[in-house]
């Protein structure tokens, strides 16, 4: 036993800080944290030193077994430079910045924190986003000539970079939502989540691609991850909607769209939405308010467009002996449901969203042990386990926060948002469609390369100014960043979850990928929704709210059909065209455009009538005989 945890001391270690950082953040939680800078300071060294540990460097040929005597020395220092603003803070914050000379130490660990951070994000989430900061960091440096003085003590001795907002978020919510996923993943609730959907939807015609949609949409609003989710769902869903007769691509293209849509399913979503809630001053019960009809929206078009699809092609579902039945599914795991019902219900009684994901994950685990059938996956090692994937499972994410701080605090420095602002509005000459849709490029760009969250950060500095500028409401224009940050998991040539769905399927990329544009063209529609009619976000009086959303209803649905070539029946290709300029007009509300909308839509309707064969009556006497 000595012997095999001296071979793998590495993996041991990462264990320990990992059970040691999701402890400390849970004790937090309950307790309340320090000051946030020193907070912020602890959650980074612990992310640092589980990144050293666990993720290869340059230097690796094959597995990573244990950390090398660089990663080692890269640890030591990348743990110096996090602890140093803590040993230091009475210095800190007595200190006057951009007035007060930095000292010696200040600029040998600020300087060692900077390229620490990015080396550990390129080891986590790739070039980009560590790329995107250095580049950043040069403008200010070489570009606009700030001496590097100024720029350490913006990114490194303030609350303004490295320690802003982005890291508190990280710190104080996002941890804890990431180690209640780990936790009711490991409770049962995942095979809940995919015999409920089954139940419900594995019989309906593309049965399947249905149970794709809502597991996804369940178990996404858990994970908050495109990627994690498609290979968690995807194993299973991917394989059952090729059995039916679903392409390759087109059941990697459901499951990657579905799971892409969990990161703007209420009542937890990604990461990012954490960030938008501290950005916008408000509570995340408001952001998931938002955020709630939009989600649901891009369901339907989905379920829509896979059951039309199925008509299409002429598939039907699964055997109904080969189903869960619903009432045993309720019976046995129902009670699985509690933890989010209790964090839903939490954050509704007016609490904040670090206390109710506390709650939710105190309450897993009497919730598990309420029946039998989930009683035996409670256990001692499982409960460590979710606890290590939980601190695991934090550190790309805080790793990203940490690195878009470095991007926000020189954005601030260097007035470059202002300047951003001024060059969208001249290109878009204040046309605010113009400017959207450069916003939306810019978005989906940003969104290849780098995780949701700092690919948000990143527009919300240089891109959200320009927008409201223009007249978008602040909430409205977040939102819009927002979703194309998301969308670029599923927008080829780099489309992450369109990779994961693809490693199951087998398929091409850019079969998956045009079906995958397909699928989800809905959500590129919904974004513009909401600029031009906020009511989606459920913002404005009730009869408008109400109104908006049954014609945006109308409308995806329609997009959905004209996508895919089917409504009554198999459309034409005017049909199609008269389908998805029903959809285009149904999205900016009024009076004209939604009667507009729902001619056009009446006209398809009509031909399609037209097209089909009369029912002939069958006298009663052959009816009988039979």
């Amino acid at each position: 036993m000595v012997r095999k945890l001296l071979a793998n001391w590495g993996a041991t270690a990462f264990c320990a800080v990992a059970l040691a950082m999701s402890s400390y953040h849970l004790f937090v939680a309950f307790f309340g944290p320090p000051d946030a800078q020193i907070f912020r300071a602890i959650h980074l060294a612990f992310v640092m030193v589980l990144a050293f540990l666990s993720l290869p460097g340059f230097f690796y040929k094959g597995e990573r077994k244990n950390p090398n005597i660089l990663d080692i020395v890269l640890l030591l220092l990348a743990l110096a430079a996090a602890i140093y603003p803590i040993v230091q803070y009475e210095y800190i914050v007595n200190r006057m910045y951009y007035v007060d000379d930095l000292r010696t130490e200040d600029f040998i660990f600020g300087s060692i924190a900077i390229i620490l951070i990015l080396e550990a994000t390129r080891r986590a989430v790739g070039w980009a986003l560590p790329a995107t900061a250095a580049a950043f960091l040069a403008y200010a440096l070489l570009w606009r000539g700030f001496d590097l003085q100024m720029v350490l003590d913006q990114l490194y001795l303030t609350t303004e970079g490295i320690f802003g907002i982005p890291l508190g978020v990280s710190a104080t919510y996002i941890v804890l939502f990431i180690i209640f996923g780990a936790l009711v993943e490991r409770s049962g609730a995942g095979r809940l989540f995919m015999d409920f959907a089954m139940s419900l939807t594995g019989h309906a015609a593309g049965g399947p691609a249905k149970v794709a949609c809502v597991t996804s949409g369940l178990f996404g609003s858990v994970s908050g991850s495109a990627t994690a989710n498609v290979m968690t769902t995807g194993v299973f869903t991917i394989p059952l909607m090729q059995r039916i007769g679903y392409s390759k691509g087109f059941s990697g293209a459901v499951e990657a769209v579905a799971s892409t849509g969990g990161q703007i399913m209420p009542p937890i979503m990604g990461a990012a939405a954490f960030v938008m809630a501290e950005f916008l001053g408000i509570s995340y019960l408001e952001v998931a308010a938002f955020a709630l009809f939009p989600a649901l929206l891009y369901y339907v078009a989905l379920f829509m467009a896979v059951h039309f699809e199925a008509k299409r092609t002429g598939m039907v579902g699964l055997p109904r002996s080969e189903l869960p039945h619903l009432g045993t599914v309720l019976r046995e795991r129902g009670h699985l449901f509690l933890p989010l019902i209790i964090i839903i219900g939490v954050l509704l009684a007016g609490y904040s969203a670090p206390l109710s994901a506390l709650a939710g994950i105190v309450s897993v685990i009497p919730t598990a042990m309420l029946r039998s059938t989930t009683r035996k996956d409670i256990r001692l090692d499982t409960i460590t386990d979710a606890l290590i994937a939980g601190a695991r499972n934090t550190v790309p994410v805080a790793l990203a926060c940490a690195c878009a701080g470095i991007v926000v605090g020189t954005i601030t420095l260097t007035n470059l948002g202002t300047e951003f602002t001024h060059i969208v509005i001249i290109v878009s000459r204040d046309s605010l469609v113009l400017a959207l849709i450069l916003t939306m490029i810019a978005g989906i760009i940003l969104g290849m390369g780098m995780p949701t969250t700092p690919a948000y950060i990143v527009q919300v500095a240089l891109l959200v100014p320009a927008l409201v500028k223009l007249g978008v409401m602040v909430e409205a224009a977040h939102m819009f960043v927002f979703y194309y940050a998301i969308l670029s998991a599923i927008t080829p040539p780099v489309a992450m979850a369109v990779y994961a769905a693809n490693g199951i399927s087998r398929a091409g990329l850019w079969d998956t990928g045009f079906a995958a544009l397909k699928l989800g063209a809905t959500g590129y529609i919904i974004p513009f929704m909401f600029v031009f009619g906020p009511t989606i976000l459920l913002i404005g009086d009730t009869f408008g709210i109400v109104v908006s959303l049954c014609t945006a209803t109308v409308g995806v649905i329609c997009l959905a059909a004209g996508m895919v070539g089917y409504l009554l029946t198999r459309a034409r290709w005017y049909e199609r065209l008269l389908l998805i300029a029903a959809a285009l007009v149904l999205i900016k509300p009024g009076l004209v455009t939604d009667l507009a909308g729902f001619a056009l839509v009446g006209l398809t309707v009509a031909l399609q009538l037209m097209r089909q064969p009369p029912v002939v009556a069958r006298p009663a006497s052959d009816a009988a005989a039979e």
